[in-house]
């Protein structure tokens, strides 16, 4: 796939912080084991920790991966050494999404998680939302906030447990399916999405880039 496939209010902002606390975007740095490979990490170890040994893009998948850059803090190996805002906000494939976490405020909150997994959409799935949808939810905090906290888990998953029904930062629920061989969806009560590169890790986060924004959330 080209690279171009991977083109992601007060109180709102700090209740996902206290969530944050109290349960503890293709290849995220600090993701645990892949699940083909047979690793056995706990989903709750560091992503960074468990790439550090065989390297950052050793345990990705997905069809959308090769056009990750190689080399620099927007690649795999550049992404482990950060917490996951920050390693997004360094990767030229993610730019709307950065943009949109900064128009919420989000950005501080989602470095400041002790764990998460984070589904990125590229910049393609941004671009296919109706223009004057995205425009209106950009203007509108409070919504932008649960859209994109609709898409974080505040738990670190690598690809064998982040397979069933989640429940998100936002409250509501994601239903993941598929493997790293078949393919793996996200879905939620509007939209389907395919996870184009996954199992990325950063240093506090587990990342899969997917194809769509997830527009449901509750």
């Amino acid at each position: 796939m080209k690279s171009t496939t991977l083109r992601r209010t007060g109180a709102i902002a700090a209740s996902t912080a206290v969530l944050a606390l109290g349960l503890v975007a293709c290849g995220s740095d600090d993701n645990a084991s892949d699940t083909a490979a047979g690793g056995e990490t706990s989903a709750a170890a560091s992503p960074s920790e468990s790439a550090a040994a065989e390297g950052a893009g050793a345990q990705v998948f997905g069809p959308a991966c090769s056009a990750v850059p190689t080399s620099g803090k927007g690649s795999f190996d550049g992404m482990v050494n950060d917490p996951v805002a920050t390693a997004a906000s360094n990767n030229p494939l993610l730019k709307t999404l950065v943009k949109a976490v900064g128009i919420a405020g989000l950005g501080d909150t989602l470095n400041g998680l002790e764990a998460a997994t984070v589904f990125a959409p590229t910049d393609d799935a941004f671009a296919a939302v109706p223009s004057a949808t995205l425009n209106a939810v950009l203007k509108d905090k409070a919504l932008l906030t649960k859209v994109l906290t609709h898409h974080v888990l505040p738990e670190n998953l690598n690809p064998q447990d982040v397979i069933g029904t989640q429940k998100t930062v936002n409250g509501d629920e994601l239903t993941v399916a598929g493997d790293t061989s078949a393919g793996v969806t996200v879905k939620d009560a509007k939209v389907t999405a395919k996870v184009l590169c996954g199992n990325i890790p950063t240093k506090n986060a587990t990342v899969y880039v997917i194809d769509k924004v997830l527009v449901g959330a509750k």
